[in-house]
């Protein structure tokens, strides 16, 4: 069954020459761009944001995914011509980078639930909103994440086929349930932003906190989606034609690959001046401070 995991690669460089030639220059370009807006978030967001919330550690921790799955795309290119047969390197990659995407979704997530509590259960939330609380909740996603992908790894390598439809609905699972809960609270923070109560908000905060859930959103839709729709209709459909199922799978990876690209989107709603922050880096000029969490913060800040 590992099998289905390290031969992909291999089978469309034989079968879909022209394709597998389109889909690594699409990955050079996602690898390319990845990098250089991730590296420079990560300045920003390390250097100079003064004020570590917890809004500020959960987007540190999703840059950091990104950029690790931005650099798993060149290696993908040079194992397949240096160690295609190299089972142990197939597996660190494919481990590596199933991490990765499962922790880019979890954290995706904590960024909305936390817009969530600081819009919605300002004051309730106070005492877990804290950047010890959101430490701790990154360094379980880690572990969750890493714990439950080599789990997925170890089915496949010591059983058979016949336990294919458990592996791909553990994998479904990690990407659904933090869907539901990001529709969930979104529909939330959208029925309370129209609330008069909330009212006393400035009109820009509670847009831009709208356009953050959004795009949280399209990412999902556009990313995660295709590929564990692609999983759904394996386990439903073992006997799909085997050509079918070999170029949604490239496609749909490539896809999932897409957002280490598109999360910088979501770093601009983080903070007040995270795109002044970046003109003014570019224009060699001394950057002021990067303001703190936009919605988390009283008037005073």
């Amino acid at each position: 069954l590992f099998s289905k995991f390290i031969h992909p690669d291999t089978e469309l460089y034989i079968e879909f020459y022209s394709l597998w030639i389109a889909l690594m220059v699409v990955n050079a370009i996602i690898f390319l761009v990845g990098v250089v807006l991730n590296s420079l978030a990560l300045y920003v967001f390390c250097f100079r944001t003064k004020t570590k919330t917890t809004s500020v550690i959960y987007t540190i921790n999703l840059i950091v995914t990104d950029l690790l799955v931005g650099f798993s795309l060149p290696v993908r290119i040079i194992m397949f011509y240096s160690a295609g047969d190299c089972l142990n390197c197939s597996l660190v990659h494919i481990f590596g980078y199933f991490v990765n995407m499962y922790c880019s979704i979890l954290f995706l997530t904590c960024i909305c639930v936390d817009r969530y509590l600081a819009i919605v259960q300002a004051e309730a939330s106070r005492r877990w909103r804290n950047p010890t609380c959101a430490k701790g909740i990154c360094v379980f996603i880690w572990i969750f994440a890493t714990v439950v992908t080599f789990s997925i790894l170890t089915m496949a390598i010591q059983f058979a086929a016949c336990c294919v439809s458990k592996i791909l609905v553990l994998m479904v699972c990690e990407y659904f349930f933090p869907l539901i809960i990001i529709v969930f609270f979104t529909t939330r923070i959208m029925c309370a932003l129209s609330k008069p109560s909330l009212m006393h908000q400035s009109r820009e905060r509670r847009m831009r906190a709208v356009q953050l859930l959004i795009t949280v959103l399209i990412i999902f839709m556009i990313c995660f989606t295709p590929f564990h729709v692609r999983q759904v209709a394996i386990s439903i459909n073992p006997d799909m034609p085997h050509d079918v199922s070999l170029l949604v799978y490239h496609v749909t990876v490539t896809l999932s690959s897409l957002n280490s690209c598109m999360d910088p989107i979501v770093y601009c709603f983080v903070t007040n001046n995270f795109q002044s922050t970046m003109k003014n880096i570019f224009r060699k000029t001394e950057p002021e401070q990067t303001s703190v969490d936009i919605l988390g913060v009283n008037k005073n800040s």
